[in-house]
């Protein structure tokens, strides 16, 4: 999905329902669309969702949104640094709690294509799926949807039928799943799991609203299977390292999120072996044949 046209509304307070409000940090990528997008849930007294980076002006423009109500909590999806590092003094400077999902670092000498982990998250409280926080008129409970982090949560707000799906759907993007944490498997079953709920709508942590969500979901689980499919089959016709997958697989996409998707096919990779439709020796992948 191609960038909206600027000005985009960074630091500006976008009522979306009458349950929830939308604020936008100025940490457009291409990896996080045009930032990540914090979510203000309630009227009288609030939760803030995905507090995002800890940055000055998006601080300023919370506390202007939150403009002194009651905070309730403060609930974070996941814990990479594009998401949760808020948290901490948005806490400090209201009180809330911060709840919601687990902490989570992966230490690693490689390269990593997703944001680095937030070292310093340290929730009061961490909620279990099917576990919910509440306010005046409104109830968050959490979805556990592990896959693109095994941390990972979604809050489905009862009273409106909106779910809150960080990074694990978005309208502009597949989110990516990179190993080890990131686990194909766990991220198509969640997927499922959405699939066989009736939520009225999705507000992602970056990209649009997502009104036809079930419709979505499935093309998105059509997705994977059709990027299973297409592994499967170069592979057949010529066993190679994931780096020659990725310029056929992806042409045409933007050669700047091609180290995301070669963690995606690797954990598609992983998922295939462990289910033995693939071998590979050193870094190379071939398909068993049937």
């Amino acid at each position: 999905m191609a960038l909206p046209p600027q000005p985009w509304p960074t630091g500006e307070v976008e009522q979306l329902e009458p349950l929830v409000a939308r604020v936008l940090a100025a940490n457009a990528s291409p990896y996080t669309y045009t930032g990540t997008q914090t979510y203000l849930v309630g009227t009288e007294d609030l939760a803030v969702i995905d507090p995002g980076p800890a940055d000055a002006d998006h601080l300023a423009a919370l506390t202007k949104a939150i403009a002194g109500r009651p905070m309730r909590a403060i609930m974070c999806t996941h814990t990479h640094r594009d998401h949760s590092p808020a948290a901490a003094p948005l806490a400090e400077a209201t009180g809330a709690p911060v709840v919601g999902c687990a902490p989570l670092v992966i230490e690693s000498n490689e390269p990593r294509v997703d944001a680095p982990f937030d070292k310093n998250y340290a929730p009061m409280r961490v909620l279990e799926d099917g576990e919910a926080m509440a306010g005046t008129g409104w109830t968050l409970r959490a979805i556990a949807t592990p896959g693109h982090t095994s941390n990972h949560l979604c809050y489905a707000l009862e009273e409106s039928g909106a779910m809150f799906t960080g990074d694990h759907v978005m309208g502009w993007s597949t989110s990516v799943v990179v190993p080890p944490d990131g686990v194909m498997a766990d991220y198509m079953a969640s997927l499922s799991r959405l699939y066989e709920r009736e939520d009225r709508i999705y507000y992602p942590a970056h990209g649009p609203a997502i009104t036809k969500p079930r419709q979505l979901v499935r093309g998105m689980i059509g997705h994977r299977r059709a990027r299973e499919r297409q592994v499967l089959k170069l592979l057949a016709e010529e066993p190679c390292e994931v780096s020659a997958l990725i310029p056929v697989m992806y042409k045409g996409v933007d050669e700047r999120l091609w180290p995301a998707a070669a963690q995606s096919v690797l954990a598609h990779l992983l998922d295939l072996e462990k289910r033995g439709m693939v071998t590979r020796e050193s870094d190379i992948w071939a398909a068993v044949a049937a």
